[in-house]
């Protein structure tokens, strides 16, 4: 049976522009990347016609950088800036 990664598993502090999206920290990468795309989807922020891209409200955007479009890998990247 494979360990779990402990630094994936391990509770980051979430940055008051992300915690806007997912909720208040601390919490593991896993369950940030989880909530994130909850919201995503209840929001409905995917393109319709590249289900990569992540079209950003104002929330996403501040996490974003300021972006109004960014796809599923660039936004793992834009993230983690936001996680101690």
């Amino acid at each position: 049976m494979a360990k779990p990664n402990s630094a994936f598993m391990k509770p980051m502090n979430v940055s008051a522009e992300l915690a806007v999206v997912v909720g208040k920290g601390p919490m593991p990468r896993s369950e940030v990347v989880k909530a994130l795309w909850v919201y995503i989807k209840k929001a409905n922020l995917q393109d319709p016609k590249n289900k990569r891209n992540i079209v950003a409200d104002e929330a996403l955007k501040k996490v974003f950088g300021g972006k109004a479009v960014v796809n599923m890998f660039e936004m793992t990247k834009l993230v983690s800036k936001h996680l101690s």
